[in-house]
């Protein structure tokens, strides 16, 4: 496989910036051993609250819906819940598509539009309105694209997204290990709690854990969703013991599976990634039953708020989204408004246009520079366009158009708001204090007219995602030889220039890389990933203080990033400003304050600046949290015999281990140490250990007079 969707493409540039941050392991028997929570004695009469979202999940992909029987604890739960089995996702996207469903508001109007924005805080959340209203509030997240960093974290009190397998933009933690830190939260949880669980699983690359793979072309992402079922039913037991509980189960988009040319999801807005199943049961108050009509995930949050007896997150002409309650109480009349529907990934990876549309219970029609709409009814598989032809539609299908046309256009006709990052006061001031004022700018929030239809240049996506895939297994020269097939076509092509940039850098040309980098930075200003990957390269050619101004321009885009921080320091460190350096690297320490990685390069930052003792009390803690995995213990003891704490600084010379980069330095300060106390015996076993990682230290213990004698 291949193809791979922008959630996978947008962030592969931070495998080296943000990998050993985020590979912290989650502690914890197997999972066959895992206890559940024993049911807790109630402190409300409120039902407690378990939303369970699950990425790139096709609704077919369940039994209830496909047929397949290979999710029967996910079927029990549709069984005895309200079922949509169309319902529709505003976007294709993971982050974006999650903000939709935790603010009621759709793209335009939250201002997320991609992976890697930042959710700003100019409108409630669900969390947000759980918590005021007194409930116990976390969230599991199982993929990268929704760490903390990226804002949506508001409203929970606890946010765990430690990601365990994989490497940078493909981190994620397995179905059993998200289950498994779930239940150890829900064991102590106070009531009423609420918890959203956030599996990643079925997302390229489908990798199902041994024996659960199906049958066919699909089997293996089927298995990837077996793998969810078998986890989350772990999950629904225990919260179900728990007393009354509101369950709501859905995805935040499906997964194309190579229908319409596409690989996996983001870049069309067709049924196969737009449709997603969503399941709500509450014993005694939501009668089991099912709805062909096209809920909404900006519906989710008002029906949560509803069915809880909760105020709503704002008055109904401030969100898009509108409770289900009555729909799901049998009233007439009750279906939800057409769905809107969009994806600017053609635009803000590619250049192309971006694609809307809006979607009812029988028609959809997109917006496109060939426009098309679809009756669903009699071709759910949307293969014949009935605007095709260009001609003025009469009719059902005209009347469908004119009024679904109508409808986007009032969405497209309201404000747009913009993603949280660049205005973020507290970043804004910190730059500023290291003298970076302004900014390089966004891109237009609207695209020009006149850009090419995406239908027109699937082709060559699939090209860039076999280049990126050649890229990703480390075959540069490969990838590059693709990327450049497109730029003779596209020279302007934003996704070509910067992942060239990235291989022709791995190739050695560090020069030709910085001028495609830069270019790539021309076309899109506020793409924070082609900016870091022009940050690295500029760092890796020498140029530091090119670098930390490019890093200052990441860091205002993604102000919670902490390697973007932590790598800004780096660069003022080499481009001779010290004190710059530690505050960047304090930034980045407050961002992930139990980092052993952060402290360990605060502390360098320090030593830098003049600071010994500072940098002492950081290596420490750094100890303290790495324990026997700290591998800077010779660094440590060098700075401690600096600070005259002799015994100390023994205790760590001596534990240091010869892959550290300061082991010979280590050993050879041990031996003086030893000589100086006249412990002879360990003074030459710590210099023979130093001459034999470092043979040119014998000139400079030649030249000691305490270690001169125990030379051979």
């Amino acid at each position: 496989m291949s193809r791979r969707s922008r959630d996978t493409l947008s962030f592969v540039a931070l495998t080296a910036l943000v990998a050993a941050a985020l590979a912290t392991a989650v502690a914890g028997c197997r999972p066959d051993e895992t206890a559940e929570p024993a049911p807790a004695a109630r402190t409300s009469g409120r039902a407690n609250l378990l939303l369970v979202t699950v990425d790139t999940l096709r609704p077919d992909a369940l039994g209830w819906i496909g047929g397949a029987g290979r999710t029967p604890r996910i079927d029990r739960l549709a069984a005895e819940g309200f079922r949509f089995p169309a319902a529709v996702a505003p976007v294709p996207l993971t982050l974006p598509s999650h903000t939709s469903l935790m603010t009621a508001r759709v793209p335009s109007a939250h201002g997320v539009r991609d992976n890697g924005q930042v959710v700003g805080p100019g409108f409630p959340t669900l969390a947000e309105a759980l918590a005021a209203a007194g409930y116990a509030t976390a969230a599991f997240v199982s993929g990268f694209p929704l760490s903390a960093q990226f804002g949506l974290d508001r409203g929970f009190a606890a946010y765990d997204d430690r990601l365990t397998a994989g490497e940078g933009a493909w981190l994620e933690r397995p179905a059993e290990e998200t289950t498994r830190a779930a239940l150890s939260w829900l064991a102590d949880a106070a009531e009423p709690w609420a918890l959203w669980v956030h599996y990643y699983d079925p997302h390229f690359p489908y990798e199902p854990p041994a024996g659960l793979a199906g049958p066919g072309p699909r089997g293996a992402y089927d298995g990837e969703v077996a793998a969810v079922d078998r986890a989350l039913g772990r999950l629904l037991d225990a919260a179900e013991r728990r007393g009354p509980l509101l369950t709501v189960f859905t995805a935040d988009h499906g997964e194309s599976l190579g229908e319409h040319g596409e690989g996996t999801h983001g870049f069309f807005v067709y049924d196969a990634t737009v449709l997603v199943p969503l399941v709500v049961r509450l014993p005694g108050r939501v009668a089991p039953g099912e709805s062909p009509a096209p809920a909404r995930l900006v519906d989710v949050a008002p029906t949560v708020l509803e069915l809880l007896g909760l105020p709503p997150l704002a008055a109904p002409a401030e969100v898009d989204g509108r409770s289900l309650a009555p729909l799901l109480a049998g009233e007439t009349g009750a279906a939800p408004g057409p769905a809107y529907v969009e994806t600017r990934q053609p635009w803000t990876s590619y250049g192309w246009a971006p694609l809307a549309g809006m979607r009812d219970a029988r028609y959809k029609l997109i917006s496109a520079p060939r426009p098309e709409l679809y009756d669903l009814a009699g071709d759910p598989g949307e293969s014949e366009n009935l605007l095709a032809e260009g001609e003025a539609l009469g009719g059902e299908a005209g009347r469908a158009a004119r009024r679904l046309r109508a409808a986007l256009r009032e969405i497209e006709s309201r404000p747009s708001a913009a993603a949280g990052a660049i205005d973020d006061p507290e970043t804004v001031a910190r730059l500023a204090a290291l003298g970076y004022v302004g900014g390089g700018g966004r891109a237009a929030d609207e695209p020009p007219p006149g850009l090419p239809d995406p239908k027109d240049r699937i082709a060559l996506r699939e090209t860039l995602t076999e280049a990126d895939e050649l890229l990703r297994q480390d075959r540069p020269a490969e990838a590059l030889a693709r990327f450049e097939r497109v730029l003779a076509e596209e020279p302007a092509n934003r996704f070509a220039l910067s992942r060239s940039g990235v291989a022709l850098r791995r190739l050695g040309r560090a020069e030709a890389a910085i001028e495609r980098l830069r270019r790539a930075v021309a076309a899109d200003p506020a793409q924070p990933e082609t900016r870091a990957a022009f940050a690295e390269t500029l760092l890796a050619a020498g140029r530091p203080a090119e670098a930390a101004d490019a890093w200052a321009e990441v860091v205002r885009l993604q102000p919670r990033r902490a390697s973007a921080w932590s790598n800004l320091g780096a660069a003022l460190g080499r481009a001779g400003r010290p004190a710059d350096a530690v505050a960047a690297m304090e930034r980045a320490l407050e961002l992930e304050p139990g980092s052993p990685e952060r402290l360990v390069r605060l502390a360098f930052a320090a030593h830098a600046a003049g600071r010994p003792a500072e940098a002492a009390r950081h290596l420490e803690r750094a100890a303290e949290l790495a324990g026997e995995a700290f591998p800077h213990a010779g660094a440590l003891g060098l700075i401690l015999a600096d600070l005259g704490r002799t015994a100390e600084a023994r205790r760590w010379l001596a534990v240091s281990r010869p892959a550290e980069p300061d082991f010979p330095a280590a050993r050879y300060r041990l031996a003086r140490l030893a000589a100086a106390a006249g412990d002879e015996p360990a003074a030459r076993r710590a210099l023979a250990e130093a001459l034999q990682a470092d043979p040119r230290l014998r000139d400079a213990a030649g030249r000691d007079p305490e270690l001169r004698r125990l030379l051979d």
